[in-house]
Protein backbone atom coordinates (compact mmCIF):
# COMPACT_ATOMS: atom_id res chain seq x y z
CA UNK A 1 0.00 0.00 0.00
CA UNK A 2 0.87 3.57 -0.59
CA UNK A 3 0.00 7.09 0.85
CA UNK A 4 1.19 8.47 -2.54
CA UNK A 5 -1.30 10.30 -5.06
CA UNK A 6 -0.82 10.46 -8.24
CA UNK A 7 -0.95 14.32 -9.32
CA UNK A 8 -2.46 16.30 -12.21
CA UNK A 9 0.50 17.33 -13.25
CA UNK A 10 2.28 14.24 -13.07
CA UNK A 11 -0.35 12.56 -15.24
CA UNK A 12 -0.41 15.46 -17.68
CA UNK A 13 3.65 14.33 -17.88
CA UNK A 14 2.69 10.73 -18.27
CA UNK A 15 0.57 10.97 -20.91
CA UNK A 16 2.61 12.37 -23.38
CA UNK A 17 6.16 10.05 -22.91
CA UNK A 18 7.23 6.56 -23.98
CA UNK A 19 7.25 3.35 -22.20
CA UNK A 20 11.20 3.04 -23.90
CA UNK A 21 11.99 6.63 -22.11
CA UNK A 22 10.50 5.27 -18.93
CA UNK A 23 12.25 1.93 -18.94
CA UNK A 24 15.56 3.98 -19.38
CA UNK A 25 14.92 6.26 -16.59
CA UNK A 26 13.98 3.32 -14.12
CA UNK A 27 17.01 1.32 -15.59
CA UNK A 28 19.60 4.16 -14.59
CA UNK A 29 18.00 3.38 -10.83
CA UNK A 30 18.98 -0.43 -11.06
CA UNK A 31 15.21 -1.53 -11.91
CA UNK A 32 15.24 -3.68 -14.95
CA UNK A 33 12.02 -5.67 -14.54
CA UNK A 34 9.32 -3.31 -14.69
CA UNK A 35 7.76 -3.49 -18.13
CA UNK A 36 5.35 -6.16 -18.17
CA UNK A 37 5.60 -9.17 -20.52
CA UNK A 38 4.29 -10.13 -23.21
CA UNK A 39 0.84 -8.02 -23.00
CA UNK A 40 0.01 -5.85 -26.17
CA UNK A 41 -2.92 -3.02 -26.72
CA UNK A 42 -6.19 -4.60 -27.04
CA UNK A 43 -6.73 -2.18 -29.94
CA UNK A 44 -4.56 1.58 -30.25
CA UNK A 45 -5.58 5.09 -28.28
CA UNK A 46 -4.14 8.09 -29.27
CA UNK A 47 -2.67 8.67 -26.05
CA UNK A 48 -0.96 6.76 -22.85
CA UNK A 49 -3.05 4.87 -20.34
CA UNK A 50 -2.04 6.31 -16.47
CA UNK A 51 -3.50 5.51 -13.82
CA UNK A 52 -2.51 3.77 -9.93
CA UNK A 53 -2.35 0.11 -9.70
CA UNK A 54 -5.92 -1.20 -8.46
CA UNK A 55 -4.92 -5.48 -8.61
CA UNK A 56 -6.39 -8.43 -8.80
CA UNK A 57 -4.47 -12.15 -7.81
CA UNK A 58 -6.12 -15.08 -9.94
CA UNK A 59 -4.68 -18.27 -8.79
CA UNK A 60 -5.33 -22.02 -10.53
CA UNK A 61 -9.04 -22.79 -10.78
CA UNK A 62 -9.36 -26.05 -8.04
CA UNK A 63 -12.65 -27.55 -9.99
CA UNK A 64 -14.59 -28.05 -6.56
CA UNK A 65 -14.13 -24.39 -5.85
CA UNK A 66 -15.06 -22.66 -8.93
CA UNK A 67 -18.46 -24.06 -10.78
CA UNK A 68 -20.29 -21.53 -12.82
CA UNK A 69 -22.78 -20.67 -10.17
CA UNK A 70 -20.34 -18.59 -8.19
CA UNK A 71 -20.94 -15.63 -10.15
CA UNK A 72 -23.81 -15.68 -7.60
CA UNK A 73 -21.74 -14.75 -5.04
CA UNK A 74 -22.18 -10.95 -4.52
CA UNK A 75 -18.72 -11.27 -3.09
CA UNK A 76 -16.96 -12.82 -5.84
CA UNK A 77 -13.48 -11.19 -6.18
CA UNK A 78 -13.69 -10.46 -9.62
CA UNK A 79 -17.12 -8.47 -9.93
CA UNK A 80 -16.26 -6.48 -6.63
CA UNK A 81 -13.01 -5.54 -8.37
CA UNK A 82 -14.90 -3.65 -11.38
CA UNK A 83 -17.29 -2.42 -8.57
CA UNK A 84 -14.14 -0.94 -5.92
CA UNK A 85 -11.59 0.14 -8.52
CA UNK A 86 -11.08 3.91 -7.78
CA UNK A 87 -11.70 6.11 -10.84
CA UNK A 88 -8.61 6.85 -12.51
CA UNK A 89 -7.14 3.93 -11.52
CA UNK A 90 -5.64 0.78 -13.67
CA UNK A 91 -7.20 -2.34 -12.63
CA UNK A 92 -4.01 -5.00 -13.41
CA UNK A 93 -4.57 -8.24 -13.25
CA UNK A 94 -2.03 -11.53 -12.58
CA UNK A 95 -3.58 -14.27 -14.22
CA UNK A 96 0.09 -16.10 -14.14
CA UNK A 97 0.86 -15.28 -17.76
CA UNK A 98 -1.86 -17.81 -18.77
CA UNK A 99 -4.26 -16.60 -21.74
CA UNK A 100 -6.13 -19.84 -22.30
CA UNK A 101 -8.93 -18.61 -20.32
CA UNK A 102 -10.34 -15.32 -20.07
CA UNK A 103 -9.91 -12.77 -17.20
CA UNK A 104 -12.74 -10.32 -18.38
CA UNK A 105 -14.91 -9.78 -20.68
CA UNK A 106 -16.53 -6.70 -22.38
CA UNK A 107 -19.77 -6.33 -19.99
CA UNK A 108 -17.38 -6.06 -17.13
CA UNK A 109 -14.71 -4.00 -18.62
CA UNK A 110 -17.74 -1.67 -20.13
CA UNK A 111 -18.88 -0.97 -16.72
CA UNK A 112 -14.89 -0.57 -15.27
CA UNK A 113 -14.88 1.99 -18.16
CA UNK A 114 -18.03 3.42 -17.16
CA UNK A 115 -17.09 4.00 -13.15
CA UNK A 116 -14.08 6.28 -14.70
CA UNK A 117 -10.89 3.81 -14.78
CA UNK A 118 -8.00 4.70 -16.71
CA UNK A 119 -7.56 1.14 -17.63
CA UNK A 120 -7.02 -2.45 -17.39
CA UNK A 121 -4.31 -4.98 -17.75
CA UNK A 122 -4.15 -8.69 -17.55
CA UNK A 123 -1.37 -11.15 -18.48
CA UNK A 124 -4.23 -13.71 -19.75
CA UNK A 125 -7.08 -13.31 -21.95
CA UNK A 126 -9.88 -11.09 -22.72
CA UNK A 127 -13.45 -12.60 -24.20
CA UNK A 128 -15.52 -10.24 -26.47
CA UNK A 129 -12.14 -8.40 -27.21
CA UNK A 130 -13.83 -6.66 -30.08
CA UNK A 131 -15.93 -4.85 -28.13
CA UNK A 132 -13.16 -4.07 -25.63
CA UNK A 133 -11.39 -2.67 -28.26
CA UNK A 134 -14.06 -0.33 -28.77
CA UNK A 135 -13.80 1.13 -25.81
CA UNK A 136 -12.35 4.77 -25.28
CA UNK A 137 -10.63 3.47 -21.79
CA UNK A 138 -7.43 1.37 -22.70
CA UNK A 139 -7.12 -2.42 -22.29
CA UNK A 140 -3.94 -4.87 -22.50
CA UNK A 141 -4.13 -8.23 -22.83
CA UNK A 142 -1.71 -11.20 -23.63
CA UNK A 143 -4.07 -12.60 -26.36
CA UNK A 144 -8.25 -13.03 -27.33
CA UNK A 145 -9.86 -16.31 -25.08
CA UNK A 146 -12.87 -17.70 -25.02
CA UNK A 147 -13.39 -19.81 -22.16
CA UNK A 148 -14.50 -18.29 -18.74
CA UNK A 149 -11.80 -17.70 -16.33
CA UNK A 150 -13.75 -20.28 -13.95
CA UNK A 151 -11.82 -23.19 -16.75
CA UNK A 152 -8.64 -22.11 -15.23
CA UNK A 153 -8.35 -19.68 -12.65
CA UNK A 154 -10.07 -18.22 -9.70
CA UNK A 155 -10.16 -14.45 -8.55
CA UNK A 156 -8.63 -14.39 -4.85
CA UNK A 157 -6.98 -11.36 -3.80
CA UNK A 158 -8.06 -7.82 -4.22
CA UNK A 159 -4.99 -5.06 -4.22
CA UNK A 160 -2.38 -6.58 -3.11
CA UNK A 161 0.99 -6.90 -4.33
CA UNK A 162 1.34 -9.42 -7.37
CA UNK A 163 3.11 -10.04 -10.94
CA UNK A 164 2.09 -9.41 -13.88
CA UNK A 165 3.73 -10.42 -16.99
CA UNK A 166 6.74 -10.81 -14.57
CA UNK A 167 7.04 -7.30 -13.33
CA UNK A 168 6.20 -6.41 -8.93
CA UNK A 169 2.83 -4.46 -9.30
CA UNK A 170 2.22 -2.97 -5.94
CA UNK A 171 -0.76 -1.39 -4.99
CA UNK A 172 -0.72 2.29 -5.37
CA UNK A 173 2.24 1.98 -8.51
CA UNK A 174 1.62 4.28 -11.09
CA UNK A 175 0.98 2.32 -14.16
CA UNK A 176 2.26 3.74 -18.02
CA UNK A 177 1.10 2.05 -21.70
CA UNK A 178 1.36 3.20 -24.79
CA UNK A 179 1.59 1.69 -28.75
CA UNK A 180 4.52 -0.57 -27.16
CA UNK A 181 3.16 -1.94 -24.16
CA UNK A 182 2.45 -1.24 -19.81
CA UNK A 183 5.40 -0.28 -17.38
CA UNK A 184 5.05 -0.10 -13.47
CA UNK A 185 6.81 3.07 -11.81
CA UNK A 186 6.91 2.61 -8.32
CA UNK A 187 4.62 5.34 -6.99
CA UNK A 188 7.82 6.97 -4.48
CA UNK A 189 9.89 7.48 -8.16
CA UNK A 190 6.45 8.64 -10.19
CA UNK A 191 6.56 12.31 -10.15
CA UNK A 192 10.83 12.34 -10.51
CA UNK A 193 10.52 9.99 -13.39
CA UNK A 194 7.45 11.83 -15.06
CA UNK A 195 9.91 15.11 -14.84
CA UNK A 196 13.33 13.75 -16.14
CA UNK A 197 11.09 11.67 -19.02
CA UNK A 198 9.30 14.62 -20.16
CA UNK A 199 13.13 16.34 -20.70
CA UNK A 200 14.24 12.83 -22.13
CA UNK A 201 11.25 13.05 -24.90
CA UNK A 202 12.09 16.49 -25.61
CA UNK A 203 15.56 15.69 -26.03
CA UNK A 204 14.92 12.51 -28.57
CA UNK A 205 12.32 14.65 -30.91
CA UNK A 206 15.24 16.92 -31.27
CA UNK A 207 17.72 13.78 -31.99
CA UNK A 208 15.19 12.36 -34.70
CA UNK A 209 15.11 15.61 -36.41
CA UNK A 210 18.92 15.69 -36.70
CA UNK A 211 19.16 11.99 -37.98
CA UNK A 212 16.36 12.66 -40.78
CA UNK A 213 18.29 15.60 -41.61
CA UNK A 214 21.41 13.75 -41.76
CA UNK A 215 23.33 14.21 -38.65
CA UNK A 216 25.23 10.75 -37.96
CA UNK A 217 24.61 9.08 -34.30
CA UNK A 218 28.22 9.30 -33.14
CA UNK A 219 28.33 12.37 -30.55
CA UNK A 220 24.59 13.00 -31.04
CA UNK A 221 22.91 10.10 -29.55
CA UNK A 222 24.02 10.32 -26.46
CA UNK A 223 25.17 13.75 -26.31
CA UNK A 224 28.33 13.94 -26.19
CA UNK A 225 29.53 17.13 -27.95
CA UNK A 226 29.22 20.23 -26.86
CA UNK A 227 28.08 21.48 -30.43
CA UNK A 228 25.05 19.05 -30.20
CA UNK A 229 24.05 20.13 -27.15
CA UNK A 230 24.20 24.20 -28.02
CA UNK A 231 21.62 22.88 -30.86
CA UNK A 232 19.48 21.23 -28.88
CA UNK A 233 19.39 24.06 -26.38
CA UNK A 234 18.86 26.65 -29.49
CA UNK A 235 15.94 23.66 -30.80
CA UNK A 236 14.28 24.07 -26.98
CA UNK A 237 13.95 27.79 -26.88
CA UNK A 238 12.88 27.82 -30.42
CA UNK A 239 10.03 25.22 -29.72
CA UNK A 240 9.16 25.91 -26.46
CA UNK A 241 9.86 22.15 -25.10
Amino acid sequence: MTDYILSDETRTKLKTVSTASIATALYKRGLRKQFIQDVVPVSPKKENMVGQAFTLRYIPAREDRNPITVFRNPDHPQRVAIEECPPGHVLVMDARKDARAATAGSILLTRLALRGAAGVVSDGGFRDAEGIGALDMPAYYAKPSAPTNLTLHEALDLNVPISCGDAPVFPGDVVVGDGDGVIVIPAHLADEIAEECSGMEAFEAFVLEEVKAGAPIIGLYPCTKEENQKKFDAWRAKTGR
